[in-house]
């Protein structure tokens, strides 16, 4: 099966520690965001877990535990935007991100990692030049350490419109006008854009719209087939395959302001002094109240086969 450790916080970036030990002990618990008395008990065993995704602004805290996850088939999305400290207060230099980013396409494979862009909003400040020259800078960086490069504009949740009321719609030519440009930019650094719950209207400039999360992005990163079961979609935009998330809502200390998982600062800082990096909880520990749902896990790789072997099968 498959396990994400990043829609709901930057567990690499905060938690790697805890992360860590979790590995070690070989299973973790999660509750459920909208009945807390619920709780998932997943293994954490390379037999079971097929892949795990992370995706992060900050990779480098959990670089001493990589060896942890080597037997793991495992994806990697990190996140660069161009925006400074008014809009990510606590993401680190981006100079050190992009080399951050470099060693880890080194140490887990081309096709294990991908760069997200993302979300894009328009300003006074971060307006459409701004965006095409930053992203043509950082895409010069990457060239050669990855092949897919996600981007999105940004949505005005109900979160996101407490938290950065200022924040405008991404008008519908200045969608066009980024992503054309965006999409010929990567092109020519050997990238593939992926937009992230935008329907399909860049499709006829090149982009791949089939999904940023996707099983056929897992078994390119793994080199073999998988046969999930489907699901659905989270939202009806997304075509990103629904796996087991072991994060936790109002956790993440990067502190954007277009961030959708938080709620406000407060209560981040609450939650942050909850964690034990030795409870199986991201955020405090077990309570006598708990109900307790071992999740039925099981590999779905189709026999170990190698995923170019098995498309040369079926051609055969």
């Amino acid at each position: 099966m498959i396990i994400n450790t990043g829609q709901r916080t930057d567990i690499p970036a905060f938690y790697p520690l805890w992360f860590a030990n979790r590995i070690k002990e070989g299973f973790v618990c999660v509750r459920n965001p909208y009945d807390p008395t619920q709780v998932s008990r997943y293994l954490l065993r390379p037999d079971v877990v097929d892949v795990i995704g992370f995706c992060t602004k900050n990779p480098k805290p959990f670089f001493p535990y990589l060896d942890l996850v080597k037997e793991f088939g495992q994806f990697w999305y990190v996140t660069i935007t161009p925006y400074g400290k008014d809009i990510e207060p606590a993401v680190p230099n981006k100079e050190e991100v992009l080399k951050s980013f470099k060693y880890l396409s080194k140490r887990v494979g081309i096709n294990s990692i991908g760069w997200r862009y993302d979300p894009i909003f328009v300003s006074d400040k971060y307006t459409v030049d701004f965006h095409l020259s930053s992203f043509d800078k950082m895409a010069r960086e990457l060239e050669g350490y990855t092949k897919v490069v996600v981007i999105s504009f940004i949505d005005l949740y109900e979160k996101v419109k407490r938290n950065f009321p200022e924040v405008k719609v991404v008008s519908e030519q200045d969608r066009i006008n980024l992503g054309k440009e965006i999409i010929s930019i990567a092109s020519s650094h050997g990238m593939v854009v992926k937009p992230c719950g935008e329907g399909n209207f860049l499709e006829k400039y090149g982009a791949d719209c089939s999904g940023c999360m996707t099983i056929s992005q897992y078994e390119s990163a793994i080199g073999k087939k998988i046969n999930a079961p489907k699901t659905k979609p989270s939202r009806k935009e997304c075509a990103c395959y629904l796996s087991g998330d072991i994060g936790a809502y109002d956790t993440c200390a990067h502190l954007c302001r277009y961030c959708y998982a938080n709620n406000d600062v407060e209560l981040v800082a609450q939650n942050r002094k909850k964690h034990d990096p030795k409870s199986p909880f991201l955020i405090g520990n077990y309570r006598p109240e708990d109900v307790i749902h071992d999740v039925v896990q099981k590999s779905w790789v189709d026999g170990q086969m190698n995923i170019f072997d098995y498309l040369n099968c079926r051609e055969g």
